[in-house]
């Protein structure tokens, strides 16, 4: 799930590359009605979105799994010192952070699709 910093392009012809998200990265597991968000080092993180279950339910498949990146988009673009702000122990502080400065989740990889998992397909 890291990104290996290299100084020299691939030779050209089909080249395939992922943007640097200034996020966390995050895993979503949708069941039915359980929603999952961890990190890349499985720690939950939906305690701390809490914003994002009604929208990943509303558009995501019934079973899926997800792999992408926690966002907070401003005027400036992608804040990561924000994003940083929403993680809080007091619940309280949680639920405010969730209205005043809300995540968005980046997705750029589907892993599973109701029984099926894609772990071995190629990306192509």
């Amino acid at each position: 799930m890291l990104a290996k910093l290299t100084r020299d392009l691939p030779p050209a012809g089909a080249v395939i590359f992922e943007p640097k998200w200034d996020g966390f990265r995050c895993i979503v597991f949708r069941d039915g009605d359980d929603l999952d968000l961890q990190s890349r080092n499985s720690k939950p993180l939906l305690r701390y979105f809490p914003e994002l279950r009604e929208p990943l339910c509303a558009q995501l498949p019934d079973r899926c799994v997800l792999d992408g990146e926690l966002v907070v988009a401003n005027e400036k673009g992608l804040d990561f010192d924000a994003l940083q702000l929403r993680q809080h122990p007091a619940d309280s502080r949680v639920q405010k952070l969730a209205v005043e400065i809300p995540a968005s989740f980046v997705a750029f990889d589907l892993l599973a699709l109701g029984d099926e998992s894609l772990l071995e397909t190629a990306l192509r």
